[in-house]
């Protein structure tokens, strides 16, 4: 099986968010499986730095402009890797997506609608690469023209659409379509057409042979206004060709037996000398070294989809249980301020690192007892799953991928529970649940149990490849019964 895998970020070349973390690491597992996987990315300015010896190897028309395809491979895989070189769209520094003024680049729908089309002549062999995909596989809003452009094609392969995040569109004004050489054919409200813009996800959408999103709950979720952003009544109709798969992680990074980072190495049978990492990390932050109290959590970024409102009115009430708390991110000034507001106010409880670290990021997974994500939605998320691989029980609230992740220790499902769960976004709720967390910490035998449930869950990448081959093959029939 020919798969050529379409991502904006690929992690450890260009990152934003979780997408850059599925494009590192899906065309592993898939090559892991014996699949010709090939992939194509923008060749951003930093990217390019990062791999001087990209050589040319075709030269192409898009939107007008002359471009170049550089072929390199995946960093540390043999992978291999087309760069769209079109300096006039990609020459820029820093964020992919962003102008240094943190907004939008203006000119971001030519932007990707060039990576659309030459994902396009890849795909047709029209590039002159001698090679042609059975799969075209594209992910989030900067690639959903392609599934609608192919979708004139008489010879033209299957083609898969992953959304990672509903919220992100890629909307533009209608006056964009020439500029953009987007056929009249696909300009109406069952096509391109959202509201009199064009909306670059619904071309995924509404064209892609197969549709699936980062877990099965967030599959049903986007079919409901509370999570469709606009287009739940679109997903709904395709409701038939949606699915849902969940991310893997990095098993091997995300090790606590062999993790460098870690001030002690540690198993499922060695979960003594996790309490190793919760004193170095106690110690790091100047919190007392309390074995008996519970340290909890929270890593990501400070935003309101994080539920990081709910924590901060949350922790008057939980401050006055025994309990430590570790926090690490960024974001809104406002979330900021208010955590370390409680960090002076509370020294000896609680702690907080503004910023993000790598390092840190593994030593707090390890050293903490329970992880917070009380996200209002959450497609797959991955700090849960790091979590339970370290034996560290995540408090989440049960939507998207921490429904499909974490198994609440009801009374009923204690012995296959791995972590706690509530189901309304209010702080009383958020409260409850960490509460049930502190008294499953008091009884030392169930809590093993939790953590050992966790750390034998298998999130590995190589599930959900075999989950993918699965659908591109549903793609590829639905192609040829079309």
């Amino acid at each position: 099986m020919k798969i050529l895998f379409v991502a904006s970020e690929l992690y450890p070349l260009v990152k934003t968010g979780g997408l850059a973390d599925v494009a590192g690491s899906l065309p592993k597992a898939l090559r892991e499986l014996d699949k010709d996987v090939r992939v194509l990315l923008p060749a951003y300015q930093d990217v390019k730095a990062q791999l001087p010896r990209a050589r040319t190897v075709a030269e192409l028309e898009v939107l007008g402009q002359p471009v170049r395809l550089l072929a390199d491979h995946v960093p540390g895989t043999a992978i291999p890797l087309w760069l769209l070189d079109a300096p006039h769209w990609f020459d820029r520094p820093g964020n992919p997506y962003l102008a240094p003024d943190g907004n939008p680049w203006p000119d971001n729908d030519e932007r990707f609608a060039a990576l659309c089309w030459a994902g396009l002549q890849i795909a047709l062999d029209r590039a002159g690469l001698g090679w042609r995909p059975d799969v075209v596989h594209g992910n989030d809003w900067q690639t959903g023209l392609i599934p609608a452009l192919l979708s004139l094609e008489p010879q033209r392969p299957a083609t898969v659409f992953t959304i990672h995040n509903l919220a992100y569109q890629g909307i533009f004004p209608a006056a964009s379509l020439e500029k953009l050489r987007i056929p009249k054919a696909l300009w109406h409200p069952e096509g391109l057409e959202f509201h009199h813009q064009i909306s670059f996800i619904k071309g995924g959408i509404v064209y892609a042979d197969r549709i699936n999103t980062v877990s099965p709950t967030y599959a049903r979720e986007i079919q409901t206004p509370r999570f469709g952003c606009g287009l739940e009544g679109v997903l709904k109709m395709r409701s038939e060709r949606l699915s849902g798969i969940l991310n893997g992680i990095d098993i091997d990074k995300w090790n606590p037996a062999t993790d460098p980072w870690l001030p002690q190495p540690y198993d499922r049978d060695s979960l003594d000398d996790k309490g190793v990492n919760k004193r170095a990390l106690q110690e790091r932050f100047g919190l007392p070294q309390e074995p008996i109290i519970p340290l909890i959590a929270f890593i990501g970024r400070l935003v309101s989809q994080k539920g990081v409102d709910l924590i901060l009115k949350a922790l008057p009430g939980l401050l006055e249980l025994p309990l430590q708390f570790v926090f690490l991110g960024s974001g809104d000034s406002d979330y900021e301020h208010g955590l370390l507001y409680w960090s002076r106010r509370h020294p000896d409880k609680v702690a907080v690192h503004i910023g993000y670290d790598e390092t840190l990021s593994h030593q707090i997974e390890a050293g903490a007892d329970l992880f917070l994500m009380p996200s209002r939605f959450e497609p797959c998320g991955l700090n849960q799953m790091y979590s339970q691989r370290y034996g560290t029980i995540p408090v989440v609230h049960r939507t998207g991928g921490l429904a499909d992740t974490v198994e609440d220790a009801l009374p009923d499902r204690l012995p296959r529970a791995t972590g706690l769960g509530f189901d309304h976004t209010e702080t009383g709720a958020l409260q409850e649940a960490v509460k049930r967390g502190w008294l499953l910490y008091s009884q030392p035998d169930l809590w093993r149990t939790l953590q050992r449930n966790g750390m034998d869950k298998d999130f590995s990448w190589r599930r959900s490849a075999k989950e993918y081959c699965r659908l591109y093959l549903k793609a590829i029939a639905d192609r040829r019964h079309a």
